[in-house]
């Protein structure tokens, strides 16, 4: 039995950083490997933020969710639902507060996620060689639907990192990647073309395999807004909740409180999904928002922003590449229109289907070739 690494993102609070890891996890699993989790050690930001680093960063992301107008116990419970989390969903993925850095392995796969997004200012990642593999003890290293996010060829070139990034690529055995952007990096810096995979919540089967997923349905009528805490602006919620009022349906919000929030979810990343299902409508800004729509075959619009940090290359490539273009949304004027829209979801199983396929014929090759070398 091979003996893998998973060098992601499984210690950042939130769901779709969960359940991409714990999708990956499963996959290896079923390829018949013992695995566990690496962790990194978060580097200098090449980009420094507004709101500073440490102490003074926490306190004013606590400032942010008390600053809309969500009711205040909903706000508390999005606080505890922080203060819990590690302690409530770590278990799942089999870590604790013991860190794992650079273990004896057969083999390490460095994602899913955003691990190649390194021109960015969160502190618990920056620009950490880690994660690109640097310092690792496996016998072989791969990446698995790995992303650059927003950095760009442009942005290692303009914060001179772009030689120190084709150094590090050029140590994998094998580079997969899940989007347009992370391609064209990659192609630019080794001018070898890697493969493209499904992210793990896409590749993995949550539907049909996942066994701890609850079957109790929530009980109200609801629609569901995905996003981290005060994304979603004053207007747009404005435009929300007057189409919620309308449908006469409670506004749940999952992944952060937002202004008009009646309920802040807080639950497993396995009842995330159950939520999903059972919802009216999906309102998201993010990724994995986009594909827990998706795999729950819901009604859903994907919000795509522009400015700031921006989501517009990954949900647009995400959309693209699933045939589901038409679910994207600039602003709240249409939604109603576009969720009234039915959406057909055969196309796309389909493409999620040879995707699987892809998933499981990379890693296996990748796996194999391990044992024989």
């Amino acid at each position: 039995m091979s003996k893998v690494g998973i060098l992601s993102m499984q210690r950042i609070f939130n769901y779709g950083s969960f359940l991409q890891a714990y999708g990956l996890k499963k996959i290896l699993e079923d390829l018949g490997c013992n695995v566990e989790f690496v962790d990194y050690h978060p580097g200098e930001c090449l980009v420094i933020a507004e709101s500073g680093r440490g102490l003074s960063r926490k306190i004013s992301k606590v400032l942010e969710v008390f600053r809309n107008d969500a009711p205040l116990k909903e706000k508390i419970r999005f606080i505890m639902y922080k203060k819990n989390y590690a302690a409530n969903y770590y278990p799942y993925l089999g870590i604790n507060k013991t860190m794992n850095y650079a273990p004896e392995l057969d083999l390490l796969v460095v994602g899913s996620d955003e691990v190649f997004n390194c021109v960015q200012n969160n502190p618990n990642v920056g620009f950490s060689p880690e994660l690109f593999g640097i310092s690792n003890h496996a016998k072989k290293l791969i990446s698995y639907a790995a992303s650059f996010g927003n950095t760009t060829l442009q942005h290692l070139e303009q914060y001179k990192v772009r030689d120190r990034v084709t150094e590090y690529l050029s140590k994998f055995n094998a580079i997969s990647v899940r989007d347009a952007n992370s391609g064209a990096v990659v192609k630019g810096l080794t001018g070898q073309e890697p493969h493209y995979n499904l992210d793990p919540v896409l590749a993995y089967d949550f539907i049909g395999k996942c066994n701890v997923i609850p079957s109790k349905v929530p009980e109200s009528k609801y629609m569901i807004l995905y996003g981290y805490s005060g994304r979603f602006s004053i207007e747009e919620c404005k435009a929300i909740r007057a189409y919620a009022k309308q449908k006469g349906w409670k506004i749940f919000c999952i992944g952060g409180v937002q202004d008009c929030c009646d309920k802040f979810i807080d639950c497993s990343p396995f009842q995330v999904i159950v939520y999903f299902q059972h919802a009216e409508a999906i309102i998201t800004d993010t990724f994995h928002g986009t594909i827990i729509s998706v795999i729950t075959h819901q009604k859903f619009v994907s919000l795509v922003r522009r400015g700031g940090y921006g989501n517009a290359e990954k949900l647009t490539d995400l959309l693209e590449r699933l045939h589901l273009s038409d679910r994207i949304i600039c602003d709240m004027e249409s939604l109603s229109q576009m969720l009234a829209s039915p959406i057909k979801y055969e196309e796309t199983d389909s493409i999620i289907r040879t995707g699987r396929k892809h998933t499981y014929e990379y890693l296996r090759q990748e796996i194999s070739h391990c044992i024989q070398g």
